[in-house]
């Protein structure tokens, strides 16, 4: 027999909540059936932001600098900031990330210079602090965020994530349904889903290589 060929099998925010339904023993038989299911995808989402790294939610933005400007707004999307460089010259310069109180006893916060340090202000809207402040508007600074996956709206939407993810998500959406409809199937199904996350954020990790150096600059022979 021969194979399709095809690779494009997806599903749409109405078939994920069928399947959920099905594992809970239940069927999808009123408009508010939908609603309800809808509400727990989205809420499944915020989940995962706090779960860790989705790569494919990692995007590289830029900002244009603004002479003794320290602070700039980015997207509401954006969750977390994972790296921040600045381009001078066409070289980058990484900057080191501070807590909220190392950057509140900076004693000067109006010292220009090469930016070498940010605080990420994590509000509604994520504020980059930057540190020393722009002496040029020329540096561009560059960063990686974390943002937000598109939401679930209409029920013919596709969900915002690859393929290796759908398993993972029908089986957090049958779980958070059976929370409010099929409670004898709770702890199943929601063993079911953290199995699920597990292999799939596994296989989603950044595959750099990692080496361990020891220092000898302490060692002193016996």
């Amino acid at each position: 027999m021969a194979v399709s060929g095809s690779k494009n099998f997806e599903l749409d925010v109405a078939e994920y909540v069928e399947e959920a339904f099905e594992r809970c023993g239940l069927e999808v038989r009123t408009g508010y059936d939908l609603k309800t299911a809808r509400r727990s995808l989205n809420l499944l989402l915020a989940d995962w932001a706090n779960r860790g790294l989705n790569q494919w939610t990692i995007k590289q933005r830029s900002l244009t600098m603004v002479v003794g400007d320290g602070e700039y707004d980015l997207g509401a999307d954006v969750i977390d900031v994972l790296s921040v460089v600045v381009r001078r010259n066409n070289t980058d310069y990484s900057l080191e990330r501070l807590s909220r109180d190392s950057f509140l006893t900076i004693p000067n916060k109006t010292t220009q210079g090469r930016p070498n340090q940010f605080f990420l202000d994590r509000q509604l809207t994520p504020n980059l602090k930057l540190w020393p402040v722009p002496d040029n508007s020329t540096d561009v600074v560059l960063y990686d965020a974390l943002t937000r996956m598109d939401d679930a709206d209409d029920y013919t939407n596709t969900m915002d994530l690859p393929f290796r993810f759908y398993p993972c998500l029908a089986a957090g959406l049958a779980y958070y349904i059976a929370l409010k409809r099929a409670p004898n199937r709770v702890q199943m199904l929601k063993a079911v889903y953290e199995e699920e996350f597990d292999r799939a954020a596994t296989e989603d990790r950044d595959r750099s290589s990692f080496n361990v150096v020891p220092k000898y600059e302490y060692y002193r022979a016996g």
